[in-house]
């Protein structure tokens, strides 16, 4: 039997590159990324991949054109409103990350209540969808929680360690992940997974995000699996 990664997170790059390409508008590139991000549910899903992160908006896309930025989160509305039926149907929770504190109070509700909906029964996936979200944000978050434990002496510094970090981050249920996966060619992690990554595999395609397909997904488990995982320590020769 193949061997699969519990957690899989996609970096979804190329949306907008795919919608100049093809001379549309860039909103059109993402309504296009959204449809991919439903195929890639479906099929990790399929395969019985337990997490999967999917990295939908960043900190830094807050400083993208107003009007990308408002198509944007229009969009996130949409497909909380349109999908979270059929997450219901095939028992996927539906989780958010990131600071959510700056989107508008109908966008805000809707993704509690999303959350809320999914998490009333045994899941056959963790769906976590990384928005407004960014890898040094999450580190600072963490440790401003950590500095106020210490001043209401909940916590010591002695106690500080590697698990502690670990606990206060945003991700402190899920676990890190084994594998991930960015598209359209660059090779970064982008202010993504910076604490959780430290032991990824990660398996960069030079492919847009929109022009993804399952043999592509197909590729990155097969590239896992053939993947030897030392996590720092030598084994063999």
């Amino acid at each position: 039997m193949k061997k699969l990664p519990n957690h899989v997170a996609i970096i979804m790059d190329g949306n907008t590159r795919w919608a100049e390409n093809n001379n549309l508008d860039k909103n059109d590139g993402h309504k296009e990324g959204v449809k991919k991000a439903r195929l890639a549910v479906e099929f990790f899903l399929e395969n019985k991949i337990k997490n999967l992160t999917l990295f939908a908006f960043s900190t830094e896309n807050w400083g993208r054109q107003r009007k990308e930025v408002k198509g944007l989160l229009k969009l996130f509305l949409e497909a909380i409103n349109e999908q979270t039926p059929d997450l219901i149907k095939n028992k996927v929770k539906l989780n958010f990350i990131g600071d959510i504190s700056r989107f508008d109070k109908v966008l805000i509700n809707k993704i509690k209540s999303s959350q809320i909906k999914t998490s009333k029964y045994d899941s056959k996936m963790s769906l976590n969808i990384a928005i407004s979200y960014g890898g040094r944000w999450d580190i600072e978050q963490a440790l401003k929680s950590i500095a106020k434990d210490i001043s209401k002496k909940k916590i010591k510094i002695k106690n500080i360690d590697e698990s502690l970090i670990t606990d206060y981050l945003s991700t402190s249920l899920i676990p890190d992940p084994d594998l991930i996966i960015r598209s359209a060619g660059e090779q970064r992690i982008s202010n993504f997974f910076l604490w959780q990554a430290a032991y990824s595999e990660i398996y960069f395609l030079k492919k847009l995000w929109p022009d993804f397909n399952e043999g592509d997904f197909e590729k990155a488990l097969d590239e896992y699996a053939r993947r030897k995982r030392k996590f720092g320590v030598k084994t063999g020769n």
